[in-house]
């Protein structure tokens, strides 16, 4: 998806240019890939009035007068914030969002199946036969009481979040408790740990989809996969597993 301030702006594609304008400004991490046009701001057709003539028994259908596009503004409504639900503000939040998860997803997939040996997709199995661990430590909580922590901590969170008006601090909220260490202090700096961040958000979705994709395809973990993968790397491919 792509936003630019300038026709003159050029993407990732040699040659090619950002296709259209979005708020005067270039989103963080954006190079004009939407080959979709999923980020482009929706217009809706207007239609006249039908024309009902009781003489004649004729409804005639009112033609096109015109077209309209929503203005992608936040709105005072925690749970559904943006007045154009399919606008590039809120792809860009959705995609930050779901990519944080990812990167705590893989890095959690990847940390567990090395300490313990149990993969992702067989943890749920484990801790209701063991009860509640974490690393291999048990835990004071009973499956219920963790789902119940984390469904009223988790949900308290989202809905002060979704309740902020402004767009910048609904994505980087900043403060003493995102961020800590002052990173984003100096501006420059800011906007390349933004970049980075963005970059490392899509990479970890591509990366836990992979997951799931192997797991559903070998019933292991990424480790075990890529054990596997290392002792015979010209028939333990990809190709091998799904043509097998």
């Amino acid at each position: 998806m792509a936003a630019t301030a300038s026709a003159a702006a050029t993407s990732s594609f040699i040659g090619t240019r950002l296709p259209y304008v979005y708020s005067g400004s270039v989103l963080v991490g954006d190079y004009g890939f939407d080959p979709f046009g999923l980020g482009k701001p929706a217009e809706y057709l207007q239609y006249d009035l039908d024309s009902l003539d009781q003489n004649l028994a004729k409804n005639l259908a009112g033609e096109i007068i015109g077209t309209r596009t929503e203005v992608a503004d936040v709105k005072a409504t925690p749970f559904q914030p943006y007045s154009e639900v399919f606008g590039l503000q809120r792809f860009r939040e959705c995609e930050l969002i779901h990519g944080r998860w990812a990167m705590l997803a893989t890095l959690g997939a990847l940390t567990v199946e090395w300490i313990t040996g149990v993969t992702w997709h067989d943890a749920g199995k484990v801790e209701l036969v063991e009860g509640s661990s974490y690393l291999g430590q048990p835990l004071p909580f009973s499956i219920s009481t963790l789902i119940w922590i984390e469904v009223l901590v988790i949900g308290y969170i989202e809905f002060q979040r979704k309740a902020e008006l402004d767009p910048e601090k609904r994505l980087y909220p900043g403060g003493k408790f995102f961020d800590p260490l002052s990173l984003a202090a100096d501006q420059e700096k800011k906007a390349v740990l933004q970049l980075a961040e963005i970059k490392h958000a899509r990479l970890a979705m591509v990366a836990f989809l992979g997951f799931a994709v192997q797991a559903a395809a070998t019933g292991k973990g990424p480790l075990n996969n890529w054990a596997t993968h290392l002792s015979d790397p010209l028939h333990t491919t990809i190709i091998d597993t799904f043509t097998s």
